[in-house]
């Protein structure tokens, strides 16, 4: 049978996160505290195994199965208790988690795997966008930003920045270590996207200096502090930009002589229509903030049409037009092929899995996150994989088949269990428990 590539199969990327987790400072010192590192990784498998809830997940550790697997599969020594879990989770700085995602990336640009994103000029797309993972009219925590209703109830709420490289070719993306929006110590106001991505952005620059990034985002992010910032950090931007945010700019495009047009009809009879401008200046406020104008209509035979709009410092022209528009509409998959997913294929992004006093709710979100990340490296680089979802038709089923392995076989190795998933068949040390 085919053999899974070293690094980039679900033991080699699991054993990468291990030993970053094992990194993190582990400040309890009692003789009876349960190792860390351990609580880590049983949480990494809450998510990697899509079980419901932790109550779940609780339940079935009684099962011989269950503590075999979890050492065989995921390095655990002793496995927590759903309380118990939670408590040491809940210590754990957000920002000690984002090493995985860091070592994970490098081992892909080490097996070339990304060179199949590189999209204009050798840049990657990186998407940008917010999204919410906890809400409660009565628990809430320091951090947690707050929405007061008229009625007099609150809701306390969670968000994070995530972000994820694209392809506008690609199903799979590479999620980054997102960026929680939370009310930061010592504030009063709730934090915003904008803070978030400012904090994100210069992250991911300090932790990959070199990388080409073309940075794209929806219409809140086209405004002069963000584009300088954009441009502090030398990273390419395609920006959503509405007729209705930017009256000045559409105005000054409509009037220009240099604004060019261009229109090819495809063979399914879709229309492409584009108008587009060098040099422009953003708003009457910032003249001095210069960006590139790009507008697309699609028109199909049957009248529907589309329309989107865009600032970039890439410079326009005839030829590479088309590439900057799907690299503009290529955002969307931040929000169809992560969130969504997260939210409809398994995940239960959606799902409340606690909320703690620090923060847990945050680490829970790292956590599904990187188990994400992890799926997303084995959908591009292993073919058992490919094959398991394949033969399970779907996703959501092969969660289920894997799941259901787990709990009721011994399993020995990821590799074992991976043969089984995509050709069905049981090697001898894949067994059930007789004892």
């Amino acid at each position: 049978m085919a053999k899974t590539r070293k690094h980039l199969s679900a033991k080699g990327l699991l054993n990468t996160t291990f030993n970053c987790f094992s990194k993190i400072s582990d400040t309890v010192t009692r003789k009876t505290s349960m190792n860390l590192t351990d609580c880590l990784m049983s949480g990494l498998a809450v998510f990697s195994m899509k079980y419901p809830s932790l109550l779940q997940f609780e339940k079935s550790q009684a099962e011989a199965e269950i503590s075999h697997n979890l050492k065989a599969l995921y390095k655990v020594k002793r496995v927590p208790s759903d309380t118990y879990m939670r408590e040491r989770l809940d210590e754990i700085k957000p920002s000690e988690l984002r090493a995985p995602y860091k070592s994970i990336f490098a081992d892909l640009q080490r097996g070339k795997v990304l060179e199949q994103f590189s999209h204009i000029d050798d840049h990657y797309l990186l998407s940008l966008d917010g999204t919410g993972y906890f809400s409660s009219h009565d628990i809430h925590c320091e951090s947690c930003c707050e929405k007061h209703h008229r009625n007099g109830q609150t809701t306390y709420y969670h968000q994070m920045l995530g972000a994820a490289l694209v392809h506008p070719d690609l199903k799979q993306v590479i999620p980054f270590a997102p960026e929680p929006i939370l009310k930061q110590d010592g504030k009063k106001k709730n934090d915003c996207e904008r803070n978030a991505a400012k904090r994100l952005l210069e992250t991911i620059r300090r932790e990959h200096p070199p990388l080409k990034l073309t940075i794209i985002e929806d219409g809140l992010a086209s405004n002069a502090p963000h584009i300088n910032l954009l441009r502090e950090l030398k990273m390419q931007f395609i920006l959503g930009a509405k007729s209705s945010d930017h009256k000045f700019l559409f105005e000054w495009v409509g009037q220009s002589t240099q604004t060019k047009e261009y229109q090819y009809a495809d063979e399914k009879g879709i229309t492409h229509r584009f108008r587009y401008l060098n040099h422009a200046p953003l708003n009457n406020a910032n003249c001095d903030c210069e960006i590139n104008f790009l507008e697309y209509w699609e028109v199909k035979p049957n009248g529907k049409q589309v329309h989107f709009s865009w600032v970039t410092d890439i410079s326009l022209n005839e030829n590479n037009i088309i590439s900057v528009m799907k690299g503009g509409r290529a955002r969307w998959k931040i929000e169809n092929e992560t969130f969504n997913t997260l939210k409809n294929q398994g995940y239960h992004f959606e799902h409340n899995f606690g909320h703690g006093k620090q923060h847990l709710s945050t680490v829970f979100a790292h956590l599904m996150l990187l188990a994400f990340l992890i799926d997303q490296v084995q959908e591009l680089t292993c073919h058992l994989f490919q094959h398991g979802i394949v033969r399970a038709k779907g996703k959501k089923r092969f969660w289920e088949k894997l799941r259901g392995f787990f709990l009721n076989f011994l399993i020995h190795s990821w590799d074992e269990l991976m043969q089984v998933m995509a050709y069905g068949k049981k090697p001898v040390s894949l067994f059930n428990d007789t004892s």
